[in-house]
């Protein structure tokens, strides 16, 4: 419908598999490579797991497209069958003769297991190799299950005759977690999980399709694009969902791109009243941050003022904050090169705690309520925790200015175990009964209690009280160590090397010099150990959370934090 009006030679964002659209992001090329090892010389078990839509169809399909030399492969896409019935799929799919009796009522699956045998040993004497792939494993039966590690006993004297792929939804990791299953679950040589897009790597994907389909590259903005990351998720299949009806929503409205406010329609007309609140709550929140959209510092703490007035009062009401609040020691830089401690101790750390001696611990909803205050002022208040002294320009990106101070701006949705664990002071955006947003500075969390700094100053409240009001996202700032987004495979030199001092300083180990600069295997495992013990997911990538928390490891005894000290 919308394809002439964009001059798109064909809809960019369908979810059919078409291999003309291919993106593969270093995730997926990583989860491909760990098929393609499944397909070499020593066989066994390769396990691949991801949510719904996060593109383990497209893994597979580009495995087969791959067209590798002297392999065979045997695909079962639905798992919901009988033994009998899924041995005899396996022979159908290498074209393996057998009795037509041996899968009538009665039949007897040795006669299968015999017949697929046979080919199997004659495959090998031929130098061939035979792979089985099975698609949605989570639902296999358990009796299939067996019947699938007995295959595996189709061997050589030194090689395996099958190797099994098992494809699936993270449920296939509990349903292999059994106890009576471990059988099956030692065989498995090679396990990948398949996580979400990253924003950059969304931002790509979008591109990616829009240009395959002839399209503009602008068809969608910066801005909107870290819209449907976030509605998205980073799952490819719902990024195409959005995607679609975001420009099916500026078709309709006779726009040449799409713009932020319909990539929100288009995702409440995608995931119901459950993300209208959030929708609501992102247009709000996101203005005073936003690239494409810079809001003046003055414009979002006064905006009912004139300009020239309210920065006259801005600045007043900085110099009496810097007055009576003790200076901060300046914020240490990023060492580009670290250099290697003789002896490291991991940091002490306390239980988190809220101050009793504060306001009492049964303040309602309506004083919440009376302690509004407009995002810009909230914003100050938190800047004002890590750096007192630090002026905004007028006019300029908050978050950019930050940036050139040495503190990060991280925005996002969680829980309160996530803000628990990145331990920073947050903004909060909550939705009151009648629909209205506020923003509110986290200042403590233990516990089953909080404590907000508001307007009228600290607010403590049960979490119970606040939590349904809170939609889940949040702002935070943090000081990074090193200037890196991500640490990852492709990372070297001075970012490898701060990873491994810091991951070191974690366990209570010592290091001695030269380090070794690139992301190999054992510093992927120390990694995943270290995400691990913090809660975070164990995805091998240092991302933002995961850099937070190992800062964390050696942080500046100032850094704000959600705890009380002593």
């Amino acid at each position: 419908m919308y394809a002439a009006h964009y001059h798109l030679r064909e809809p960019p964002f369908s979810i059919a598999p078409d291999p003309a659209f291919l993106y593969l992001s270093a995730r997926h090329q990583e989860a491909l490579g760990h098929l393609l090892y499944g397909t070499g010389q020593y066989g066994g078990f390769v396990q691949l797991t991801g949510e719904v839509g996060t593109g383990k169809t497209t893994i597979i399909r580009t495995l087969l497209s791959q067209k590798l030399a002297n392999v065979d492969i045997a695909m079962i896409h639905n798992p919901r069958q009988s033994e009998l019935e899924f041995v005899a799929s396996i022979c159908d799919e290498l074209g393996v003769a057998y009795p037509p009796e041996a899968v009538q009522p009665g039949g007897s699956i040795k006669t299968l297991v015999d017949a697929l045998n046979e080919h199997l040993l004659k495959s090998h004497a031929a130098g061939r190799r035979t792979v089985l792939i099975i698609d949605e494993a989570q639902n296999l039966p358990q009796s299939v299950l067996e019947q699938v590690r007995l295959l595996t006993n189709l061997e050589t004297n030194k090689e395996k005759l099958l190797r099994i792929m098992l494809i699936g939804q993270p449920e296939l990791t509990e349903l292999l977690g059994r106890a009576d299953l471990r059988q099956l679950s030692s065989r498995i040589t090679a396990r990948f999980h398949l996580t979400p897009l990253t924003l950059a790597e969304t931002m790509r994907y979008i591109g990616h399709r829009l240009h395959v389909a002839g399209g503009a590259a602008d068809l969608f903005s910066e801005a909107a694009m870290y819209r449907v990351h976030r509605y998205a998720r980073g799952i490819p299949r719902q990024i195409n969902i959005i995607c679609d009806r975001s420009l099916l929503g500026a078709y309709a409205k006779g726009y040449r791109a799409v713009t932020p406010a319909i990539v929100d329609q288009a995702a409440v007309e995608v995931f119901g009243a459950a993300v209208q609140k959030k929708v609501s709550a992102w247009q709000g929140f996101s203005q005073l941050f936003s690239k494409k959209l810079p809001l003046s510092w003055v414009e979002g703490a006064l905006a009912v003022a004139a300009l020239v007035i309210a920065g006259v009062l801005l600045n007043q009401a900085l110099n009496n904050r810097a007055a009576i609040t003790a200076a901060a020691p300046a914020p240490t830089p990023p060492v580009a090169a670290p250099a290697v401690e003789a002896a490291v101790t991991p940091p002490a750390s306390a239980e988190p705690r809220i101050d009793d001696s504060g306001p009492p611990l049964d303040a309602g909803v309506g004083a919440l309520r009376a302690s509004a205050q407009p995002l810009a002022n909230v914003m100050e208040t938190l800047i004002g925790l890590w750096q007192p002294q630090l002026d905004i320009p007028r006019g300029e990106n908050v978050c950019a200015a930050l940036s050139r101070s040495k503190l990060e701006c991280y925005k996002g949705y969680a829980n309160w175990d996530d803000l628990r664990h990145m331990n920073r002071p947050a903004i909060l955006t909550l939705t009151q009964d009648d629909g209205r947003q506020q923003f509110v500075l986290l200042r403590q969390l233990a516990g089953d209690a909080v404590q907000l700094q508001t307007a009228s100053g600290a607010l403590r409240m049960p979490l119970q009280r606040i939590d349904p009001l809170w939609n889940g996202q949040f702002l935070l700032l943090w000081e990074p160590e090193i200037p890196v987004k991500e640490i990852g495979p492709k990372s070297t030199g001075d970012a490898i090397t701060w990873l491994r001092i810091a991951l070191a300083k974690s366990e209570g180990k010592k290091l001695s010099g030269p380090l070794p600069t690139n992301f190999g295997p054992e510093l992927r495992a120390q990694l995943i150990r270290f995400q691990a013990a913090r809660g975070l997911d164990a995805t091998g990538f240092a991302d933002t959370r995961t850099l937070i928390a190992l800062s964390d490891v050696s942080r500046r005894t100032d850094t704000p934090t959600l705890e009380v000290t002593p």
